[in-house]
């Protein structure tokens, strides 16, 4: 007798009529990245405001000698270590100008240009990467979280941030940025899942710029593009070409909309690209070609705006002009600022660690506090205040 033969054992029966839970016809992206610049609209719609593609176009232009600038102060030493974005600049002043003043931004650690386009001090938004303070802005005041050096904890951060706007019934939308090798992660995945099954008002934005580091995309996954993952979580996928910066701003619009309106998050796939290498410690020309990055030069960002703002005679040569000297002055006053050298407070290691010092903490407060005392009374006259207030001598 076997055991399926025993009385009481289970039997197993054809299984009831079974339905999906969520018509996946509605939620596939198109076939083929969305375009605006350069694309004839066959339906007659109205073309991209002028006044928006001018501010994409000056933010980007902007952003690009930021990454320049930032680039370079890696190689003198005042920054230990700078991820460009060069290449990806439509994709984040898209995003930051995509938002209301009431979102929330959540950017990993190369999305510097979306929260400087947010409106963030770029020098203050560089005090991570110079390893100065915990990431330098008021979170809150700012809405933008800080920049995530871990691949894709942001995105449970954003999802739980929406959740509670949700349950608070405050009308606020969370868009997290992260990079195709962000989608290898686990927290994509749990991210992704709670989304959509709280409905949260939250969009992800997947900056597809080819590489994890310098791990192909074919190399992580099979899926038909990045976008088709939000099939399998019950989520809208989107794809958008990531270097046309009027359809990256109008995918991201709708998204944020629908999330506000209580429709759910979105997925959406930028296809980008890297055009530098991934940190200044990188050496790219191991995994990939100058007739690769050839190829997308020729689909450069700021350059398809810029032929839609002269094409349209939003553009002549003295706006640009105005606009590179602008972007030149940001570039010098950067250098500057990033030129003198931070006096930290040795005291404020203890800040940030507990809502409430634990007794442990209190004690090596006052050790410390004791030490720094003492190191300023022996100090030279001249150096008192520095040994204080925790200048080099005090590190």
């Amino acid at each position: 007798m076997t055991v399926l033969e025993q009385h009481g054992a289970y039997a197993p029966t054809p299984p009831p009529s079974w339905r999906p839970r969520t018509a996946p016809a509605p939620l596939l992206p198109d076939a083929e990245p969305h375009r605006v610049l350069g694309v004839e609209r066959a339906d007659g719609g109205p073309a991209p405001d002028g006044g928006l593609l001018l501010r994409l176009y000056e933010s980007m232009v902007r952003g690009r000698r930021y990454n320049e600038q930032a680039t370079a102060l890696t190689k003198q030493g005042r920054l230990a270590v700078y991820p460009s974005s060069t290449g990806q600049e439509a994709c984040q002043v898209a995003a930051a100008l995509a938002l209301r003043e009431d979102d929330w931004l959540f950017p990993s650690y190369r999305d510097t240009l979306a929260a400087v386009a947010r409106g963030l001090d770029p020098v203050q938004v560089l005090s991570l990467l110079r390893g100065d303070w915990h990431h330098g802005y008021d979170t809150r005041a700012t809405r933008v979280a800080p920049l995530c050096t871990p691949l894709a904890t942001q995105l449970p951060h954003a999802v739980g941030l929406a959740r509670a706007a949700q349950l608070r019934g405050d009308e606020v939308a969370a868009l997290a940025l992260v990079g195709d090798g962000g989608t290898s992660e686990g927290d994509f995945h749990e991210a992704l899942n709670f989304a959509a099954v709280w409905h949260a008002p939250v969009v992800v934005l997947v900056q597809n710029n080819g590489f994890a580091i310098s791990v192909p995309l074919a190399k992580q996954t099979a899926a038909p593009s990045l976008a088709h993952k939000a099939v399998g979580y019950g989520m809208p996928g989107r794809l958008v070409d990531g270097n046309d910066a009027a359809a990256v701003h109008g995918v991201l619009t709708d998204a944020l909309d629908r999330a506000r309106r209580g429709d759910g998050p979105t997925l959406v796939e930028a296809v980008t690209y890297r055009l530098e290498a991934h940190t200044n410690a990188d050496d790219a020309t191991r995994y990939r070609t100058e007739a690769e990055i050839a190829a997308w030069r020729a689909h450069d960002p700021i350059a398809l705006l810029e032929d839609e703002l002269r094409q349209r005679e939003l553009l002549d040569d003295a706006e640009a002009e105005r606009v590179a000297s602008a972007a030149e002055r940001q570039a010098a006053e950067l250098r500057e600022r990033m030129n003198q050298d931070p006096e930290p407070d040795p005291m404020e290691l203890f800040g940030h660690v507990f809502g409430e010092r634990t007794p442990q903490l209190r004690a090596q407060a006052e050790q410390l506090r004791a030490e720094l005392t003492a190191e300023s009374a022996h100090a030279a006259p001249g150096d008192a205040h520095r040994g204080a207030h925790g200048g080099r001598e005090a590190r």
